[in-house]
């Protein structure tokens, strides 16, 4: 039997997105190798309402202060190294980096590697408000190369509303996914070439096949970097 590095994940925000981690994880392995030899993942579910919370009020102290007792748990756990399964939460990806003696694989970083591999310019990108409107991602982007488009406010607000209110509770709405492909569509008229799914949770509403342009689901490419990442 192989050894592989142990994953530990910052979970249960939300457990949809959890779920495609875990589920990529192991099943591309499997596909893969044509063996169940996947690595041993350990996953810390957190408190979603007080993420949710801490996020809205933008107390990023106590955010950064949760996530590194979860790290140092999972590490006491025997975790090799660790991911958090969301995009929003590393606004405080660097301070927590500095913080934790656990490596851990950047979800901004494994994307924009992604991008620029496919030789992007221009994107657009999609998430919550924090992740559209903060400079976080942007400037991981632009380090690699990349300018960011984002959709107006009044577009901003419904993307974040669809995000908490529907896909975090696995509800999948129609009209939902028609307006996102709109917005989609207006962001690749104004130049993007491709598109951040900058939240775990939007791969669960629009596939590449619903539109005429590449996207990026972080989720799925953040999970990728994480089984090379444990196989070394």
């Amino acid at each position: 039997m192989e050894l592989h590095k142990r994953i530990g994940i910052l979970g249960g925000v939300s457990p949809e997105s959890t779920r495609i981690y875990y589920e990529y994880i192991t099943r591309e392995y499997v596909k893969r190798y044509g063996s169940f030899d996947y690595p041993e993942i350990i996953i810390y579910s957190v408190n979603f309402q007080e993420f949710r919370d801490w996020t809205q009020k933008e107390q990023w102290h106590t955010l950064t202060q949760k996530m590194i007792e979860v790290f140092r748990t999972l590490e006491k756990a025997g975790a090799d190294f660790g991911l958090v399964t969301a995009n929003t939460l590393h606004i405080v990806f660097d301070e927590l980096q500095s913080e934790s003696s656990l490596p851990l694989v950047s979800i901004i970083d494994a994307t924009a590697e992604a991008a620029k591999k496919e030789e992007m310019r221009n994107v657009g990108l999609v998430g919550t408000i924090l992740t559209m409107s903060k400079d976080f991602y942007k400037k991981g982007l632009e380090k690699n190369g990349i300018s960011t488009l984002v959709p107006n406010r009044e577009d901003q607000q419904f993307i974040n509303r669809v995000i908490y209110e529907e896909l975090t509770k696995g509800i999948i709405r129609t009209d939902s996914r028609k307006r996102l492909n709109n917005i989609i569509e207006e962001l690749k008229l104004s130049g993007a070439e491709g598109i951040i799914l900058g939240c775990t949770e939007i791969p669960l509403l629009v596939k590449e096949s619903d539109c005429d342009i590449r996207l990026f689901d972080t989720a799925t490419i953040h999970a990728e970097k994480a089984l090379r990442y444990a196989i070394g």
